[in-house]
């Protein structure tokens, strides 16, 4: 009986490897510019192709070249972002994280509970602070709260 499960083993183990070196798959990217023509020509007609039209763009890079990308957004920006700011973090960069989305600046002042101290900092930072429309690619998930920054 241990012969054979030692048989059955060795053959499965043998079946396994084998299908690790199975044939090759073609693979050809070419970027797009104008025209199909040129780029259809590299190939035999046995090769799949698969074309996409339209310009890549990373929404993130698009809206990090804007004003967000100099200054805090408070709709968009994450809580570690808060960190060169004395007395912002966690705490209060917490508490505005939270209480998002804003429509202007000045909105932050109306967060329920802050003290008198805490509003004279936000205050003192509004030059440093930014309100856009939020984005999803920057309070998708739990981003805002952990980037995976470290």
């Amino acid at each position: 009986m241990k012969k054979l499960v030692r048989i059955v083993a060795l053959m499965s183990l043998l079946v396994a490897c084998l299908g690790c070196f199975g044939l090759p798959q073609k693979v050809v990217a070419a970027p797009l510019s104008s025209g199909y023509e040129a780029v259809l020509s590299n190939f035999n007609g046995q090769t799949p192709v698969l074309l996409a039209e339209g310009s890549l763009r990373n929404l993130a890079d698009d809206k990090l070249s804007t004003e967000f990308g100099k200054k805090i957004d408070l709709n968009n920006t994450h809580v570690r972002a808060f960190r060169k700011y004395p007395g912002m973090y966690p705490t209060l960069a917490g508490k505005i994280i939270q209480n998002a989305p804003y429509e202007k600046i000045e909105d932050v002042l109306d967060i329920p509970g802050l003290t008198d101290t805490q509003k004279e900092l936000l205050q003192a930072y509004f030059d440093e602070f930014t309100v856009t429309d939020p984005s999803d690619v920057f309070v998708e998930g739990g981003d805002r709260y952990n980037p995976g920054v470290y």
